[in-house]
């Protein structure tokens, strides 16, 4: 699962690929449609990996979150983001125990299981690639033993 180069768009739709940058703004691509859209600076856009959920404690990256609905839902749809606010919050709850209710709205949480069940609909969501890479990481991480 790689977020990188996938925003959001305020006002817009679903969700969109990075294409270029241009003089006075972007040039993206509709992950629904694939049509191309020169978008302004003016606009408000968040790119999915710097999105963050807040907890009592810290704040979550947007791919954690994603990870844990994707092993919850074996890497299937979640429910829909137009279910009940009262569902929504207790679903969010199972994902992420310690979000902080204050602070994420249902808004929120609407958006953050939109997106994910469009990254799903995209095949964009594998826990498998993940793991491995995961793996490799900690292998990497680890000291060789000494020989004796």
């Amino acid at each position: 699962m790689n977020l990188e180069g996938i925003l959001a768009i305020s006002g817009k739709p679903g969700l969109y690929k990075l294409v270029t940058q241009s003089r006075s703004g972007f040039i993206v691509q509709s992950l629904i449609d694939n049509k191309k859209t020169p978008i302004s600076a003016a606009n408000n856009v968040s790119a999915l990996q710097d999105i963050a959920i807040y907890t009592y404690n810290e704040e979550v990256p947007l791919i954690d979150i994603f990870r844990s609905i994707a092993k919850k839902e074996d890497c299937k749809a979640a429910l829909s983001h137009k279910e009940s606010a009262n569902k929504l919050k207790d679903y969010f709850g199972e994902v992420l125990p310690e979000f902080d209710e204050e602070r994420v709205y249902n808004s929120d949480i609407k958006k953050v299981i939109s997106w994910y069940n469009q990254l799903v609909d995209l095949g964009m969501i594998d826990l498998e690639v993940e793991e491995v890479e995961e793996e490799k990481e900690a292998d990497a991480e680890t000291p060789e033993a000494e020989e004796k």
